[in-house]
Parts: structure tokens; sequence; C-alpha cells
């Protein structure tokens, strides 16, 4: 403020911070414009100017509401991450990778207040004796999106207090559009297309930011609308253009560390719930047993997200997850081979177009194993496999009497 010193600046705005948290209630849990620059003046004892009274209120604004200095990159439509290490490093992709911003906090201290208000907002503490947080964020931002929070402090931090945010935008693509744009080339859409008509198991795999909750929500588009749909996530991002679509999301545990909902939880609820179809948003843990335990018995079309870097690495990564789940090898691979018929494999190009580039379908080797093999590629197209993946969709439609 023009007409103070730093240091009288920033015990008053102390003071004013602390005024406000003492004063706040459970209906008021953001302070009001009014009620900030009443806070000012009382403290100040009346002596500020009209300019340095709006600065301290912008001030205070940006340290005590929302994402602070953050909000302007979260009104940006095609934000998908803010990446802070530091006062003097914010990054930000916007879907054609990371770039670096102009924006700037005042020291490191600022970064971690901002840190442990947005933890605090998600119901998480953030200090000395728990240096991180991993949470969620709802409706946060001027246009009201969840945000995936991940913090770190120093001294775990060594280059200063570390925040990422994830923007979790609803996915509402259809398939039509995802053709349109190229990421869906027309010499496979029949098929993808024909995977969902003819009700088979399938996975999407791909690496972080490849697209895949964006493609599983356009594939659900193209359910029946009669039957039953219903997602299980770890955060709201389906929301595929369906009448029939049942929404289940985790929730992290409280300061006491209590009420935490996993996915498993949620994929045996999912069961008890007449679906016809049960979606995993992704498919990162125990949650995987149920899973296939579900597709084994009657629950066709089921489908989930997984991250793997190509098709073939799919069980591998199954192999994985199951382990957390009790599941010993031999019978994930049992499970696996009778439960999923398909994989979608995405991956995102330098810059930043999201593609399905493999289709791939499932067998077992001679040794009980299940491999992969890809019926189609992005620069080979079909493959000698392609015709294994037709005859099973062309059995699947005319078994369930929709070809006759």
């Amino acid at each position: 403020m023009t007409g103070m010193r730093a240091g009288d600046r920033d015990e008053l705005l102390a003071r004013v911070r602390m005024r406000l948290a003492g004063e706040s209630t459970t209906d008021v849990s953001v302070p009001s414009a009014q009620m900030m620059a009443e806070a000012i003046r009382e403290e100040s004892g009346g002596v500020l100017g009209d300019t340095d009274l709006l600065e301290a209120l912008r001030f205070l604004q940006t340290e005590l509401i929302g994402a602070g200095r953050l909000e302007g990159l979260l009104a940006e439509p095609d934000v998908a991450d803010i990446l802070v290490v530091g006062p003097d490093h914010v990054w930000v992709d916007r879907g054609r990778g990371l770039v670096r911003t102009d924006l700037r906090f005042d020291d490191d201290a600022a970064v971690r207040r901002l840190a442990a208000r947005l933890a605090l907002a998600a119901g998480r503490r953030l200090d000395d004796a728990q240096p991180w947080v991993d949470a969620q964020l709802d409706q946060i931002g001027r246009r009201g999106y969840r945000v995936r929070l991940h913090a770190v402090i120093p001294p775990v931090a060594v280059d200063g207090t570390c925040i990422s945010l994830r923007v979790l935008r609803p996915a509402r693509h259809d398939l039509a559009s995802l053709i349109e744009s190229g990421s869906v080339p027309g010499e496979i859409a029949a098929t993808v297309a024909g995977v969902i008509a003819a009700r088979l198991a399938f996975l999407v795999a791909g690496g972080t930011g490849s697209g895949k909750t964006t493609f599983l929500s356009a594939l659900l588009g193209r359910v029946d609308p009669g039957e039953r749909v219903v997602c299980v996530e770890d955060a709201v991002e389906l929301d595929p253009d369906h009448p029939h679509v049942v929404r289940l999301v985790t929730r992290t545990p409280n300061v006491e560390g209590a009420g935490v909902v996993t996915l498993r939880d949620l994929v045996r609820q999912a069961l008890r719930m007449r679906p016809d179809r049960i979606v995993v948003g992704e498919v990162r843990g125990s949650e995987v047993v149920d899973l296939l335990s579900a597709l084994n018995t009657g629950h066709d079309g089921g489908a989930g997200t997984v991250h793997a870097n190509s098709v073939t690495e799919v069980p591998a990564r199954m192999e994985a997850l199951a382990a957390l789940g009790g599941m010993d090898r031999a019978a994930l691979h049992s499970q696996l081979a009778a439960a999923v018929q398909v994989v979608f494999g995405l991956t995102r190009s330098g810059d930043g177009r999201r593609m399905l580039t493999e289709v791939g379908t499932l067998s077992r080797t001679p040794g009980g194993q299940v491999s992969i093999t890809a019926a189609w590629t992005r620069d080979g197209g079909f493959t000698d496999a392609a015709p294994v993946l037709a005859a099973l969709i062309d059995t699947r439609l005319h078994s369930s009497g929709i070809l006759r």
C-alpha cells in the first residue's frame, strides 16, 4: 500500500486476517467484501485513505477467497493443470504442454498460505506435522469446476511450497465429435460403435492426459437408452449423454481421518443397484478385483480406464493392481480373460492432440497368461487380428438378438 511501510502493511493485514478468522461462523465461511473493508478500517484506526483501503481489500480478497492469484488461470476454459513451485515458478498446461507464466507470489509464505487454505477447504490439514495433502476441491474457481489438489510444503519440498491443481471438467464429447475432430479415425468408427452395441466389456488404456475419460464418456453415450449405467469415480468427470446414468464418487477422510469411501466400496455398492453396465472411471487399486468379479457374474458391457503406455502393457498393469486386492497372478489372468474382450489404447501427441491409436483383443497363451493383440493401429490400419474382433462383435450381436 502506497502510504504504508511494507512491515506496517504486513502487520495490519495479519491482524485483519486474524480478526476475520475469529469472527467467521459456520454460516459465513468466506467473508464478504463489506466485512473485510470494515475489519481493515477498524484495525487501521480509520486512518487509511480510499486508495490504500482498496489496495488492502484487493490483497485480502486474493489471500482469503478461492484459489487466490490462481483464480484467473482456473477461469480459462482450456486450462487442464496448474503447477506452482515456490513463489516464482507457476506453470500451466492448456492442452499443448507446460508453459511457464508471468504470475508470481510475494514469497513462499504466500504460496504456503494458499496451499493450507485449499487443503482446509477440502477438509484436510497441511502443516509441519502433515506436510502434504492429496484431496479434491468442489466448485472452486469462477467457473465452478472441481479441482484435484496436491500440495507439499518445506522442508519436504526443497525448492519451496509445491501446489498441483488438475481441473476436472466433465467429459461431454460424443463419438460423432471425436470422429469429426480426427481423434477417432473414420475407418475404425463402426468397430468402436459395434463394441458398445454388442455389450462387450472393454478397458480404455493410456497415459495421463491422453483423453481416456473423454473417450469413455463418448462411448457410454452410445449405450442403449434402456440400459442402466452405474459409474464409479474418484472425481466426477464422466458425463455421458445418456438418460439413465447413476454416478457415485469416492470421499476422502476428514481431518480426523474418518468418513473415507473408497472405489472398492462403491464398486460393491454398484453391484446392488441393478446395473446393466458397471463403469469404473479409473481402475487404480484393489477395486480391480471387484470389477472383474462383477464382469464375470453376468454384468456384460462393463468398462474402466487404466494407466498404461500401450495396450500390450495392460495385463502387467492389471497384475500389479490385483495384487493390492490379494488376487494372485494366475487368478488375475483367468478373471481378466473371461471378463474383458477389448482394449482401446489412447495417446497424447506432442502438440497436445488426444487420439485413439490402438484397438486390441484379449486371448490366452498356452501357459494360461493373457496377451493382447492389436486388431487395428492408427499407423498400420487393420491387422490380421481384425477378423477376430469383427467375429466377436457379430457373434455377440446375433446371440443377443440385435442382429437376426
